[in-house]
């Protein structure tokens, strides 16, 4: 065996580097990880590239096996909540994508997006093209890009809350309200099979909303139904905005009142705000296009959200 010597200092410095690199930033998994505003870019560019994600094309059977495949590496599981509805006479096959983080958890709190792209371009000039459907870059596939980031962001570190992650279908399916929100309206009327966790439903605290928000010319403004439901919500994510420096961007002021995937759930009894930027003159055209969105807005709204989340306590 060979003869190993080493000195007092030696083992003293050794002991020394041992604990440094023991508790080095690098050797735990940092307070909030960090999201990564290309790869959720890449993730919004993927959904546009499979095409109109509209019920019954084969773009939204692409669609659903993307988001599933992005999720099942992260979460702790993944269900479809399978339903259909009748629209203008005709029956729809709809999928509402469903994944949890953290399914021991006490202490609830709902992202969500929605996944489907509008069948028609209401608001082309070109009255020959209303009937094409949108690309969903913004309007789709933003809200869905930042929610499956987060996703990955969750594996780095599980948040002290559980988190129910849900892509709604058919939000921008009909040419009326009463054939619009479809995924929410679902899930709303069945609370109990849509927050199950191992069988049990579990509490809500309350939900966040993502829908357009990767307009590169980002403005958030305070959505009026979410402030009336849950001001305690807006209150705390545009303080965590502007505690990240981002108070240019979360406005504070009051400009819209939007009919959204959270206005079913507030029915409900869940308080939900919708985080949305609808100063966006491609909404419902076909220029609703990838070059309209950059990683910096999905980065912005990613932070936001990941802090909101991680500042939560288990109860």
């Amino acid at each position: 065996m060979p003869h190993c010597k080493m000195t007092l200092h030696a083992i003293l410095c050794a002991a020394t580097l041992a604990l440094v690199v023991g508790c080095s930033p690098a050797a735990q998994a940092p307070a909030v990880p960090p999201f990564h505003g290309d790869r959720a870019f890449d993730l919004l560019q993927k959904q546009v590239d499979l095409g109109p994600r509209v019920p019954g094309a084969p773009g939204h059977a692409a669609g659903a096996k993307l988001i599933e495949s992005q999720l099942k590496p992260y979460a702790d599981s993944v269900t479809a909540q399978d339903f259909t509805r009748q629209v203008d006479g005709k029956t729809v096959e709809m999928s509402n994508i469903i994944a949890r983080f953290n399914s021991g958890a006490r202490r609830w709190v709902l992202l969500a997006a929605h996944w489907d792209t509008r069948p028609m371009a209401d608001y082309e000039v070109d009255a020959a093209k209303r009937k094409l459907p949108i690309p969903g870059a913004n309007d789709g596939a933003s809200g869905v890009a930042v929610l499956l980031e987060l996703a990955r962001v969750f594996s780095v570190r599980k948040p002290d809350v559980g988190v129910l992650m849900v892509f709604f279908d058919g939000e921008d399916y009909g040419a009326t309200e009463s054939g619009m929100y479809l995924g929410s309206k679902y899930f709303a009327r069945n609370l109990k099979e849509s927050t199950a966790v191992d069988g049990k439903p579990v509490k809500i605290d309350y939900g966040i909303l993502l829908d357009m928000v990767g307009d590169k010319n980002l403005d958030i403004h305070q959505e009026r139904g979410s402030v009336e439901s849950a001001p305690e919500v807006v209150e705390k994510v545009w303080s965590v905005a502007k505690d990240l420096g981002y108070q240019d961007i979360f406005l504070p002021d009051t400009r819209y009142t939007i009919v959204d995937d959270h206005i079913p759930l507030i029915r409900a009894g869940i308080k939900c705000v919708d985080i949305i930027d609808f100063d966006y003159s491609s909404w419902h055209t076909l220029a609703d296009t990838p070059d309209k969105c950059s990683p910096k807005s999905l980065k912005t709204v990613g932070e936001v959200v990941a802090h909101v989340i991680y500042e939560e306590k288990p109860s």
